[in-house]
């Protein structure tokens, strides 16, 4: 079950190439791959954030889908899925300039991820 979380200007980076209009609806596409999949939410590094997403061929499939489409917009994302032993593992890293707007990732990621209150 997804969750509505508002547009935020921050998780656009001026960077960003893909329209204005368009922006709300990728963010969208993301908290539902989150809502959907994210199991856990890591931070190794100020610049790498880590999403342990439910195994299934169809999050992966999203996932890439998705990155790829993102990585056209964004091209400072370096995006890496990682299947391996049962496991699926989304790891985005962005040069220290963009670390701000890997926060705002990481918040929408534990936004979505977490569970409706009761």
């Amino acid at each position: 079950m997804s969750q509505n979380i508002a547009f935020d200007q921050e998780w656009v980076p001026s960077a960003c190439t893909l329209p204005t209009a368009e922006q709300p609806l990728r963010a969208a596409e993301f908290d539902t791959l989150f809502a959907d999949a994210v199991r856990a939410v890591t931070r190794p590094e100020r610049t790498r954030l880590r999403l342990e997403l439910a195994f299934s061929p169809e999050h992966a499939g999203r996932a890439a889908e998705l990155t790829a489409r993102e990585n056209g917009c964004c091209s400072f994302f370096t995006f890496t899925l990682t299947v391996a032993d049962g496991s699926l593992t989304l790891e985005v890293t962005v040069p220290a300039r963009q670390a701000e707007i890997l926060d705002a990732l990481q918040a929408r990621a534990v936004a979505a991820a977490a569970p409706p209150s009761a």
